[in-house]
């Protein structure tokens, strides 16, 4: 592949997405985008274009394309130049799109409506709502910044975030509300830290799952109401993410019935009183003997 041609490979799970186009570093001579699948995975995925299209390449800011996915698909970002010598960066939005929910059919899970966007290196805002990886393990890219959004969220429940890039940047370690971006765009930082914590009086009934890919380091996995997500140091960017709420359920224990009481026969002696239970003895590990994890 020529040096001056850049490729990004995002990972979608089934559903709708609409590729936007929105912009580059030279609006005389952008670059050319072209939108296709990995190899093997033309069968999971259809690129929908206007009709007197050939294929699926954006030739300027603005314009856009539609993916459909009827199961998980590698898709691949292609930027290149419009001339020899021209261009070939440009900023790709990646977004779920959705048709809502159908009044009266009940009540949808409101786990479901939680959205992550990063920005992506190299291909910009890109979405996922269906619980799959922005970037990861298969496909690490560099995330410079995120932003989380909650729809269908319910009344006594939120969350809250808080991000840190690799230089020290105004807004680093505070937390902010939903819908606000955490982080920078186009400035080559990458994030180095993510927390995320539910608060509330519902925040009980609810835990994050969290998965995360830093730079040379194994992915990790995260539960619980306040998460943490960095590398070893501390210093490795974050190069894929994952999110997602499950549902606690808490459930009292059966109450227990107790027995009509009997007498026993005349002729019968009375069973002994039971004999106390036995106590139980613990022991303390000697310090050290726990092997650490990982």
């Amino acid at each position: 592949m020529n040096d001056s041609v850049h490729r990004k490979t995002i990972d979608l799970a089934r559903g709708l997405f609409l590729v936007r186009y929105q912009g580059s570093n030279d609006p005389i001579n952008s670059p050319v985008v072209r939108v296709f699948p990995d190899q093997g995975h033309a069968q999971n995925c259809t690129i929908l274009t206007e009709p007197n299209a050939s294929d699926g390449s954006l030739y300027y800011p603005d314009g856009a394309l539609v993916v459909s996915v009827s199961h998980p698909c590698r898709l691949i970002v292609e930027v290149s130049p419009l001339a020899p010598g021209g261009s070939s960066v440009a900023s790709v939005a990646i977004d779920a799109l959705t048709q809502g929910r159908v009044p009266g059919r009940g009540s949808r899970d409101p786990r479901a409506d939680l959205r992550v966007m990063a920005h992506v290196a190299g291909i910009g805002d890109v979405t996922d709502r269906s619980n799959g990886w922005i970037a990861g393990p298969s496909a690490p890219a560099r995330i410079e910044g995120l932003s989380l959004d909650w729809p269908g969220k319910p009344h006594d429940v939120t969350l809250r975030y808080a991000v840190r890039s690799a230089r020290p940047q105004a807004g680093d370690n505070q937390f902010v509300q939903l819908g606000t971006f955490a982080g920078t765009r186009g400035r080559a930082l990458p994030l180095t830290y993510v927390s995320i914590e539910l608060f509330g009086p519902g925040a009980s009934k609810y835990a994050l799952v969290a998965e995360a890919a830093f730079q040379g380091a194994p992915a990790m996995r995260m539960t619980g109401q306040h998460i943490v997500l960095s590398g070893p140091s501390g210093r490795e960017p974050l190069v894929g993410i994952r999110l997602d709420l499950e549902g606690i359920g808490a459930q009292a224990p059966a109450a227990e019935i107790p027995a009509p009481a009997t007498r026993p026969p005349a002729n019968q002696t009375p069973p002994p009183p039971p004999r106390p239970a036995p106590r139980v003895r613990v022991f303390r590990g000697r310090p050290g003997s726990e092997k650490p994890v990982g």
